[in-house]
C-alpha cells in the first residue's frame, strides 16, 4: 500500500504543453506513472508524445479517460483556475505544483476544494511519489527506492537531499510528499501523518520542517497523542536571524512561536527523534527501526 498515489492513479496533466508540464510529464510517463490525459484549452484533439490525449478542459479528460488525479503545471495566474477546474470534474487527488499563487486565490481554493471532497497537495510543493508505483510532481524517481519509510516535507530541496541518503543506504521509502512551503497549503503535516499511521506499509515517519508559524509544533502534539509508530524529524532554518525571510513564504520567525529552538523543543517533547543535520537520518532511522524490531519481538 502506500498513501495518496499507487498504481490506481489515472493522471490528467493541467499544462501539458507548457515548457514544465511537458518536461515533467515526460519524466512521469518514464517512471511508469498513469498519465491518461492533459489539459490544455484550445489544444484539445492533439496527442501529447505520441499517446496522452490532450482535452480543453478536465472535466471532459475525465470522462473520456476516467482519471482520477490531477496534477497542475500552469502559471499563478492560472493556478486558482485550475484547482476549481480540477475539483469541479470530482477528482480525488489535486497536486498543485505552481509556485508564487497569490494567498487570496489560496482562501478562496481550499474551502471549494474540501467542500468536493478532494485533497489538495500544494502549491508551491514537488508533489508527491510512491517509489516503483507512481510518481506526481517533480520528485526525481532516481533517488528514490522502495521501502517502508514515509517522508513528508516542507522543502523541496530538502526531501531531495533525505530521499538520496536513505536511498544510499539501503533504507526504501514507503511515499514521500511534499506539502509545501506556503502559509496556506492544501495538505498538513498531520493528514499525512495520519495517514502513514495508518498505512500497514509505512514502519517509520521522517518529518522535514522548517521556521515559520506553529504547524511543526501541531504536528508534534499530533505524534504525541495519536502516532504509535517512530518519527524521525528535522527543522531546517536553525541559524535564520529574526524576521528575516529564508526561502518559502511561510519560513519566516514570528515573536518565538517559529523559532526553530521552539520547534525542535516540541519535536523532542513528542519523543520525535530530532537530526541536527540532514546527513543524521540514516542513523536516526536505523537505530528507530532496530527499536521497533525489538519491540515486536
Amino acid at each position: 500500500m502506500s498513501i495518496f498515489g499507487n498504481r490506481e492513479t489515472r493522471l490528467v496533466v493541467q499544462g501539458i504543453t507548457g515548457r514544465d508540464g511537458s518536461f515533467h510529464t515526460r519524466q512521469m510517463l518514464e517512471y511508469g506513472t498513469g498519465v491518461v490525459a492533459g489539459v490544455t484549452p484550445g489544444k484539445g484533439g492533439q496527442r501529447f508524445a505520441d499517446t496522452v490525449p490532450v482535452f480543453n478542459t478536465v472535466a471532459e479528460a475525465v470522462r473520456e479517460t476516467g482519471a482520477n488525479a490531477a496534477v497542475i503545471y500552469v502559471p499563478p495566474v492560472g493556478a486558482a483556475g485550475a484547482m476549481f477546474e480540477a475539483a469541479d470534474a470530482g477528482l480525488s487527488l489535486i497536486v498543485c505544483i505552481t509556485e508564487g499563487v497569490p494567498v487570496m486565490d489560496m482562501t478562496r481554493v481550499l474551502p471549494y476544494v474540501r467542500e468536493r471532497g478532494a485533497r489538495l497537495i500544494g502549491p508551491n510543493c514537488p508533489g508527491l511519489i510512491t517509489p516503483g508505483e507512481c510518481k506526481v510532481g517533480i520528485i526525481p524517481g532516481n533517488i528514490c527506492a522502495p521501502g517502508r519509510v514515509g517522508l513528508v516535507s516542507r522543502s523541496g530541496t530538502l526531501t531531495y537531499e533525505v530521499v538520496n541518503q536513505l536511498t544510499r543506504s539501503g533504507i526504501g521509502q514507503s511515499t514521500c510528499v511534499g506539502i509545501g512551503g506556503d502559509p496556506l497549503n492544501g495538505t498538513s503535516f498531520i493528514d499525512c501523518l495520519r495517514a502513514f499511521q495508518e498505512d500497514p506499509s509505512t514502519d517509520l515517519i521522517v518529518m522535514l520542517g522548517e521556521i515559520g508559524g506553529t504547524d511543526e509544533q501541531n504536528a508534534a502534539r499530533f505524534v504525541r497523542e495519536q502516532v504509535t509508530k517512530p518519527v524521525v524529524g528535522f527543522i531546517a532554518g536553525q541559524t535564520a536571524p529574526p524576521g528575516r525571510r529564508m526561502g518559502h513564504a511561510g519560513a519566516i520567525i514570528s515573536g518565538s512561536s517559529g523559532t526553530a529552538a521552539e520547534k525542535i523543543a516540541a519535536f523532542e517533547a513528542a519523543g520525535i527523534a530530532v537530526m541536527k543535520r540532514p546527513a543524521d537520518v540514516v542513523e536516526l532511522v536505523r537505530a528507530r527501526l532496530a527499536g521497533t524490531t525489538r519491540m515486536k519481538r
